[in-house]
């Protein structure tokens, strides 16, 4: 069946290289051509500016919550240690300063020993977890005075151990400087 097919073709060679199409086609095809094209960026355009308002949309949402609970973290209404126990709120401000100043006083006396002051920021880190909780439960708890006494006794409790921390630096850093000393006079 090819073979004919070739044959009818070979044979009708002439007639076929004789038609040709009319050059006004090509211009009918272009001008089909162009709407398309034109459209196609009209909706580009159209996707990327959806897009982008879209975005913009979300990231003003995202800000606008973002935003909302940071208002809601800074006005939230703090327990009044003085109210529930004068004397406990002033031992409790006394505390925390000096649990401050200790932590200040490890972090300057551990830059000769990063791994030591890491091991020791990891015992500070569970005791300070425990400190919040007992603050985020004090404004709940049926029995405030108490809580306050426990938080008391956890700053109480952090400040022996940072002194008993600064203590080993101390002693950690007298032995390393009698070392060298042993070893220039040797």
């Amino acid at each position: 069946m090819s073979k004919r097919l070739e044959d009818f073709i070979r044979a009708n060679r002439e007639n076929f290289d004789e038609l040709e199409p009319d050059t006004e086609i090509w211009a009918k095809i272009e001008k089909q051509l162009s709407p398309q094209e034109e459209k196609k960026k009209a909706d580009a355009k159209t996707f990327s500016l959806g897009f982008v308002l879209r975005v913009a949309a979300s990231v003003i949402i995202v800000m606008g919550i973002s935003f909302a609970v940071f208002l809601k973290s800074v006005n939230k209404p703090g327990v009044d240690l003085a109210r529930i126990n004068p004397e406990y709120a002033k031992q409790q401000v006394h505390y925390a300063s000096l649990v401050e100043t200790k932590r200040t006083e490890l972090k300057q006396l551990a830059k000769t020993d990063p791994a030591l002051y890491q091991e020791f920021s990891k015992e500070i880190a569970q005791m300070d977890s425990t400190y919040k909780k007992l603050n985020n439960d004090l404004a709940t708890s049926p029995n405030q005075e108490l809580v306050l006494r426990a938080m008391i006794r956890n700053l109480e409790t952090q400040t022996e151990v940072l002194n008993q921390q600064l203590s080993v630096i101390e002693r950690y850093n007298q032995s390393k400087i009698e070392q060298k000393n042993e070893t220039k006079s040797i």
